[in-house]
């Protein structure tokens, strides 16, 4: 099978990916979901004519001149109007968010106005008609359409949910990723190793990433290198509904490389496998009847760098996100060979210098070095055939973060 370009790879994998249908969360649980259907009030806020001060409801005609002493007739707390009528020379004490009493169409605020006794205050500043007071629906009414389908329920988008009323959203399914390592070599961070062991890693990394782009990660742990040990945890990913698969090692070429035998025996159909790019060149990927199946390259860079250039994008279109990698041109801060058919990801760290971005590549750039990606924040992209870059050259980096 023909080495695939990157970008043919990542358009046949994003390929009638579409949002997941949607499921009713609460307001507590809807935060940064993707809003499924168009958000509408179900009141009018505010609903009545409201002080947006604390101070006194007045008629403004009693108060174009000062000073001009009115006598107080009642009290408006929050959720507690006065139920009378203000009329000439009167004022009712009023609270911010109290609704305007009948014959009020003013407000002064409290420091505009002195406390005579005996129930009479001094106001000591005109005041003109409606000042300090919100009016009914000033922010929005009943049937309006406050938020569009696709929107980031961000903390102000869920307070106008609450505010128009509702105490559930309708949001896009997050999408479900079962992680599956494979490998007779790999135990889990803590365990005592054998000689020929090492500490399984890459979960961790795809599982934060995972998250990062909006979905649920389910990990369910190494399998070994027997098929029957694969294809149980196969089976777990598929009745827990996942709705992707990523499985990490075991996609290669060698004898124990077992993971594509697996997949295609459960049913799942071959849709590419090996990218012409450099780190990640065995990525693999396929449907297992509604579920897309990634096998990720076992050594770590590799893994994490094909989770952000293709798994990532995946799950944000699953889960109704929009999603850019974040590409910038810079300037090399050393120079760099010329490159052969695959496309290169070269990790590197980025400054700024002198107003230039700067993309330092590191020396050695073997695919095992997760400290090296670490302390990078950035990829240098380096395209096929690209010629010789002497430092100074501009490139292209896919920054990290």
């Amino acid at each position: 099978m023909a080495l695939l370009p990157v970008a043919d790879a990542l358009e046949r994998l994003l390929e009638d990916a579409a949002p997941l249908q949607a499921e009713s969360v609460t307001l507590m649980d809807a935060a940064d979901r993707i809003l499924a259907d168009p958000l509408t009030a179900l009141r009018t806020q505010p609903p009545f004519n409201a002080s947006a001060m604390d101070g006194y409801a007045v008629r403004a005609e009693d108060v174009a001149s000062a000073p001009a002493t009115l006598a107080v007739i009642g009290m408006a707390p929050a959720g507690r109007g006065f139920a009378g009528t203000v009329g000439p020379a009167q004022a009712v004490r009023i609270f911010t968010g109290a609704p305007l009493p009948a014959g009020a169409d003013t407000i002064v605020i409290q420091e505009n106005v002195r406390d005579l006794g005996g129930g009479s205050i001094e106001v000591t500043a005109s005041t003109v008609e409606g000042r300090n007071i919100r009016c009914l629906g000033l922010d929005f009414s009943k049937g309006d359409v406050l938020l569009e389908k696709g929107r980031l329920l961000d903390p102000a988008a869920l307070s106008l949910a609450a505010s128009a009323n509702h105490p559930q959203v309708s949001v896009v399914k997050r999408p479900l990723v079962a992680i599956i390592a494979t490998g007779d070599e790999l135990l889990p961070p803590g365990s005592d190793l054998g000689p020929d062991q090492i500490i399984s890693s890459n979960a961790y990394g795809v599982a934060a990433a995972a998250r990062s782009a909006g979905a649920s990660a389910l990990d369910l742990g190494i399998a070994p290198d027997r098929k029957e040990a694969i294809a149980a945890l196969v089976k777990k990913a598929v009745n827990a509904g996942a709705d992707v698969i990523v499985t990490l090692g075991g996609a290669s070429v060698g004898d124990h490389d077992l993971v594509h035998d697996v997949l295609t025996g459960e049913g799942m159909t071959l849709d590419f496998w090996k990218i012409a790019m450099r780190p990640g060149k065995p990525l693999m990927f396929g449907r297992l009847g509604d579920i897309r199946c990634i096998g990720l390259p076992g050594n770590p860079v590799a893994s994490l760098v094909c989770t952000q250039l293709f798994l990532k994008p995946l799950l944000a279109r699953l889960g109704g996100r929009a999603y850019r990698q974040d590409m910038r041109q810079a300037r090399l801060g050393a120079a760099m060979a010329a490159n052969d058919i695959r496309q290169d990801y070269v990790r590197a760290v980025v400054k700024e210098d002198a107003g230039t971005l700067k993309a330092t590549p590191f020396g050695i750039q073997d695919s095992s070095m997760l400290r090296m990606l670490a302390d990078a924040n950035g990829l240098i992209v380096r395209e096929p055939f690209a010629p010789p870059a002497a430092t100074g050259a501009a490139c292209s980096v896919l920054m990290l973060r």
